[in-house]
């Protein structure tokens, strides 16, 4: 096989500017796992994305969730629906958020926030809070944990990255040197830095979760809400920092 993955990219319109998510497809003999899925109604765009690599959509044999924030997860209802052979997968700790067992803590976030926001941006705050509040839960048919290694995308490994949310994972290629980060790490100005911090449940295990990835030195970063960050040549910004 001479890919190891394809990095897909879905497109929003959101408070009329163009937003971009790139979830994963890790390719493999015996699955092809996806990771993550975008916002809810993003099932028809993620086809189109498959298609367009040549991926049949019905190919999918897993969906691996990073998290439980709903632009990650949030189509997840969607494709089981469409496709039930599809095994959902996630980390222990965010299980419960995911399957709907627990309430989802972005939503207990946003619900405290609510009574801090300045009064011309309530309203941006309940609707934001109603978009959370509608994301469809869905069962987890498989657990991963820290240290856990797959054939996927020409062999994979889990790391913890904790601190966006809880049990946020990211994925390491033991052979080919790439992190998919999910929402542990975002480019900014060619170097990786935290992701939405204003976001961050534990902002101090989101720091030590950052410092982990970088200690890695993978040759590609691939991060949920950027893109790709190369090591071209062995260096990058990233060796002189953050």
């Amino acid at each position: 096989m001479d890919r190891d993955y394809i990095v897909l990219d879905l497109k929003y319109l959101r408070k009329d500017e163009e937003e971009h998510l790139h979830p994963v497809v890790l390719l493999g003999e015996n699955d092809v796992v996806l990771v993550d899925c975008g916002y809810p109604g993003s099932l028809e765009q993620l086809e189109a994305q498959l298609n367009h690599y040549n991926i049949n959509p019905q190919s999918i044999t897993k969906l691996l969730l990073t998290h439980q924030d709903y632009d990650h997860m949030g189509a997840a209802a969607e494709i089981k629906e469409k496709y039930p052979a599809i095994k959902i997968v996630a980390s222990r700790e965010e299980e419960p958020y995911i399957s709907g067992k627990l309430k989802n803590l972005r939503l207990q976030q946003v619900e405290e926030l609510q009574a801090q926001l300045p009064e011309e941006e309530k309203e941006w705050g309940r609707q934001f809070y109603e978009q959370l509040r509608k994301v469809r839960p869905v069962e987890v048919d498989e657990i991963v944990s820290p240290g856990d290694e797959f054939e996927w995308g020409n062999g994979c490994r889990i790391i913890d990255t904790p601190g966006h949310t809880p049990g946020h994972i990211s994925i390491h290629g033991v052979c080919s040197s790439y992190m998919i980060t999910g929402d542990a790490a975002v480019v900014e100005q060619n170097m990786l830095t935290l992701a939405n911090p204003e976001y961050c449940l534990d902002i101090d295990k989101a720091l030590d979760s950052l410092e982990k990835i970088f200690r890695w030195r993978c040759n590609e970063y691939i991060c949920y809400h950027s893109g790709i960050l190369c090591r071209l040549g062995g260096y990058s910004a990233m060796d002189s920092g953050w």
